[in-house]
């Protein structure tokens, strides 16, 4: 009898069945990670538009009410430091749970709270736990897009329009909500909403707590210490300036139509006028995207803050119909410039330190936020909008500024790294 011969062992590689599961895997996590945008965005922005209905409710004018909001501010810029840190060490996915599941808590605590006092310290808490997306959930979705090469411009883009769609319907829903039923319903209601996505969230995605030191630790160009040093004050000049532009618009918004267009009329009105306007942001973020993969985004990002800062500077005089364009190429700019922005920083920036990177650049980018309440607090009452968004342009040119100096650095340094690549 004739021995049968072994059979071959083939070569480990992946199935068609596990490729498709593992594509299926990221475009999972890419789905939540937008909607997590959406609502980080819209959380945050509940409380300055109801805050109009609430100068009758407790009979103090908006100037002071505007100020509560500040705790939330706070706490979103300074606690993104220790989400990012924790994300590289720990688990970015574990994170992004604890973004929906404590958001959802304290939206709740936000709509029981019997006092300012006790809403002050709930909407501080909504800000620690809305500090987790940004360096979390930034990094997981470059790490997730970088398979597919020219879609992260796609990928990062439409990512900011979930984010920008937050901050348009936060302005819309809030304020029917609470015209239509009460102040508390219109933080119930997608405080109920997070907390069901943040147990589909832990039951759809798997662990990724054995990734962490598989991650990649060198950037796509290397750079002297010299050379990042200089990058990096001018990454945080900009997030800080970026920070101020996009808070005061953003902040404020409801109230400026309210007093720069339609004065008088229901809160929902006012409402339905800034989404609109905020909607052009998601429009501009479509359009970049698409820009990104014929010209490089370091000359669209001085093209968009040289925008941005034309947009403030016609605001801060207009009123009508023209203070409106002039709001929505100002939020246009302002939310096209974060696509380029946060693929500029991931080319120099390695993947393992990606969450640590985004959360020093948020940190300055949000703790803005609260220098923003601040600043519309006391030059409304100085000088009304058109001080404030004279003091918005300002601020938006010394980010133009900035951003000239990078484009000239990053010309200059790919200039020598295209001279150091051998001749073929």
């Amino acid at each position: 009898m004739r021995a049968i011969p072994p059979r071959k062992r083939m070569p480990m590689t992946p199935t068609p069945a596990a490729a498709l599961t593992d594509d299926s895997a990221r475009r999972r996590s890419i789905s939540f990670l937008n909607i997590a945008h959406g609502f980080d965005h819209f959380v945050l922005l509940i409380y300055p538009t109801v805050v109009i209905g609430l100068e009758a409710v407790y009979g103090r004018p908006y100037s002071e009410l505007i100020v509560l909001s500040s705790a939330a501010f706070l706490a979103f810029g300074i606690f993104s430091l220790p989400a990012g840190w924790l994300a590289d060490r720990w688990s970015r996915r574990n994170m992004m749970a604890t973004f929906y599941l404590g958001c959802g808590a304290s939206m709740l605590a936000v709509a029981l709270a019997p006092n300012l006092i006790v809403l002050s310290a709930a909407m501080f808490a909504l800000g620690i736990f809305a500090a987790i997306y940004h360096p979390v959930g930034m990094a997981m979705l470059i790490e997730a897009a970088s398979a597919h090469g020219n879609a992260m411009g796609r990928t990062l883009a439409f990512n900011g329009v979930c984010g920008n769609l937050g901050v348009s319907l936060a302005a819309g829903v809030s304020a029917a909500l609470a015209y239509w039923i009460s102040w508390r319903a219109a933080f119930y209601a997608p405080a109920a909403l997070l907390l069901l996505t943040g147990i589909f969230y832990l039951r759809m995605t798997p662990d990724d707590r054995h990734h962490a030191s598989k991650r990649q630790s060198k950037p796509a160009i290397a750079l002297t210490a010299k050379l990042m040093a200089v990058m990096f004050g001018l990454f945080l000049v900009i997030a800080l300036s970026a920070g101020l532009v996009f808070n005061v618009l953003t902040i404020a918004l409801p109230k400026i139509v309210d007093e720069g267009m339609v004065q008088g009329v229901p809160l929902v009105l006012v409402g339905s006028v800034a989404t609109a306007v905020l909607l052009c942001g998601a429009l501009a973020q479509l359009a970049i995207g698409r820009l990104v993969e014929w010209f490089a985004p370091h000359y669209l990002f001085a093209v968009v803050t040289a925008l941005g800062f034309l947009g403030n500077l016609w605001a801060s005089y207009a009123d009508g119909v023209a203070l409106m364009i002039a709001l929505a190429i100002a939020i246009a700019a302002i939310y096209a410039q974060v696509t380029v922005n946060d693929m500029i920083l991931a080319r120099y920036t390695a993947d393992a330190w990606r969450g640590r990177v985004y959360a020093v650049r948020y940190f300055t980018l949000f703790i803005s936020s609260t220098i923003a309440v601040g600043m519309i607090a006391y030059l409304h009452q100085a000088g009304g909008f058109g001080l404030v968004l004279g003091a918005n342009a300002a601020v938006a040119f010394l980010m133009f500024l900035a951003t000239v100096a990078l484009v000239v650095m990053i010309v200059t340094i790919e200039g020598r790294q295209a001279e150091m690549q051998p001749a073929e």
